[in-house]
């Protein structure tokens, strides 16, 4: 099991979490929603659940629930840039496809 982060996205993670003051990392996981079946969620952890596995990259705690971790096992995060906008970029090996409007995926 994998998951990777660029430099951009491990830097925007540590200063929200600086900016936050508490927490032991970030939850990567899915919920079912969208138009494609499966889109993905991220929220701070300050405690593990049972079933969670933690990755640490550059410094960053990536916490993934077992449900999540069959969909998500190779994910890059990254954070992007693109003229005012900016956001969270997921490359999945997993995603078969995704909604025209970028929101949701299916395996």
């Amino acid at each position: 099991m994998s998951v990777t982060m660029t430099p951009a996205a491990s830097d925007r993670v540590k200063s929200f979490i600086d900016n936050r003051g508490k927490g032991l990392g970030l939850r990567l996981g899915i919920k079912t929603t969208g138009c494609s079946g499966l889109a993905y969620v991220l929220e701070f952890v300050d405690e593990l659940n049972e079933d969670d596995t933690m990755f640490s990259i550059n410094d960053v705690n990536i916490i993934i629930d077992g449900k999540s971790l069959v969909y998500l096992d190779g994910i890059e995060l990254d954070f992007v840039k693109e003229g005012l906008n900016e956001g969270f970029k997921f490359t999945n090996p997993n995603a078969k496809g995704e909604c025209g409007c970028g929101e949701s995926f299916n395996v």
